[in-house]
């Protein structure tokens, strides 16, 4: 008999460890608290946005208002963003982010009493536009660099491994709430008005800001962004930031198609009311089911990047997604049947969250720590700041053309910058590929 004994067969990975990559972010325990928070307050987020944005075509009728009502709320982040950024590089970004989620209840709170009151009216919906933009010019920036102290190590250094997850994750769970909020909302402003859906926004923030008051946040951390401080005076750290942005290529060529997007796909959605109603016949639900396609379309993309062990190859999805969202908008202006509609807005969605995941992955990727908070602001005017005027144009568009004809023509010009920045990417990867080198992400030949 022989005395030999036979290898032991590997143990063959169940489908849970092998995509176990997908959810590493999670590992951090601030970025779990984080996590859930933001899944039950996005929720309320994206309840809000459908019922502004019926209540304001409810109450006026006009494409024009739609637009107006969306520039004047997005105007204060185009203006105090690149200020905001700066704020957050020098402040404690856990406090600043505490006292945006506090504001941004009470406005959802004021808005929920005055529309249940019936007594709401257009001149006190654009005044809490306004304050909620004001409240966005903050929220955002510290937002987005706050990401990368919920995956820092214990001495206070970023994981930047985790950190294209985190981003990945968190704009699955803001699409997770892009879908369901939506649809949500649209049976409670058919069955009982749009006062409900902002009262259960401002209730929704308890959760993140409990989630942001159980967090550990490593010294090690904050001491390391101040240290890294070279710039004296709040003046020049704004000009560092200015400086930056503008000259690196990589960053400057993402953020100017990001600006494109925002000026001429993102003001689509202002649209969705005179879509639903009048161009596919339908009412609220019809303009649930129109977002949360949307959303849908926006979360598979963001569960694809969740899926990716690496940040190469980046720059062609971001190529990729851009011709995807053109096409899909001028497709959209065309049709006429809701299911169509609906299949567009699956489209839409998946390549605009396709290019917004992959670029802020790419920026937060490349950006040193000490001009995250500035360089994230930069991110924040071009997403949110160029949207007011995208918005006011889509609106103008909309009232003298039709919002079809009005999405057909943004959608050909958004169809233009995907061919422009085709252009340039030999020129960014040529400055990416040494500084991904010296990060580990490329291996050294």
């Amino acid at each position: 008999m022989s005395n030999t004994t036979s290898p032991i067969a590997p143990v063959a990975k169940s489908p849970l460890d092998r995509y176990s990559h997908a959810w590493r972010a999670l590992r951090h325990r601030n970025f779990r608290l984080f996590f859930t928070g933001q899944s039950i307050s996005l929720i309320g987020t994206w309840m809000t946005r459908v019922a502004t944005s019926w209540l304001v075509y409810r109450l006026t009728g006009s494409a024009l208002l739609l637009g107006t009502v969306s520039f004047v709320g997005q105007l204060p982040t185009f203006l105090l963003a690149p200020l905001a950024g700066v704020l957050v590089d020098r402040l404690d970004r856990r406090k600043l982010l505490v006292w945006t989620q506090v504001l941004a209840a009470i406005q959802s709170i004021v808005m929920a009493a005055l529309t249940l009151a019936k007594i709401i009216t257009i001149s006190e919906i654009i005044a809490l536009s306004i304050f909620q933009g004001l409240i966005n010019a903050f929220d955002m920036p510290v937002r987005q660099s706050f990401l990368v102290q919920m995956v820092s190590t214990s001495n206070g250094k970023p994981d930047r491994h985790d950190l294209s997850n985190a981003i990945a994750l968190n704009s699955s769970i803001v699409n997770m709430a892009r879908l369901v909020g939506p649809a949500i909302a649209g049976l409670i402003i058919a069955a009982i008005g749009e006062g409900l859906c902002f009262a259960i926004d401002g209730v929704s923030y308890i959760a993140v800001v409990i989630s942001l008051l159980m967090m550990r946040i490593s010294p090690a951390f904050l001491q390391r962004a101040i240290a890294q401080h070279t710039a004296p005076t709040m003046l020049e750290q704004l000009r560092e930031g200015w400086t930056y942005v503008s000259t690196f290529t990589p960053i400057r060529t993402i953020l100017s198609l990001f600006a494109l997007l925002s000026l001429m796909g993102m003001p689509f959605m202002v649209l969705m009311p005179i879509f639903a109603s009048q161009v596919l016949h339908g009412g609220p639900h019809t303009l649930g089911y129109l977002m949360g396609a949307s959303g849908l379309g926006a979360l598979a993309a963001a569960l694809s990047l969740a899926l990716r062990k690496s940040v190469r190859g980046l720059t062609t999805m971001i190529q990729i997604a851009a011709f995807l969202f053109g096409a899909g908008l001028i497709l959209f202006g065309l049709s006429t049947n809701l299911y169509l509609s609906l299949l567009l807005m699956l489209i839409t969605g998946f390549g605009m969250m396709q290019g917004l995941a992959s670029s802020n992955t790419v920026i937060q990727t490349l950006v040193p720590e000490d001009k995250r908070g500035r360089v994230m602001s930069y991110y924040t005017m071009a997403f949110v700041g160029m949207a007011p005027f995208g918005s006011l144009l889509a609106g103008w568009l909309a009232h003298r053309y039709g919002a079809p004809h009005a999405v057909i023509i943004t959608g050909t010009c958004y169809l233009a910058g995907a061919a422009w920045f085709a252009t340039q990417l030999k020129s960014i990867r040529k400055v990416m590929r040494p500084i991904y080198i010296e990060m580990g992400i490329i291996p050294r030949t």
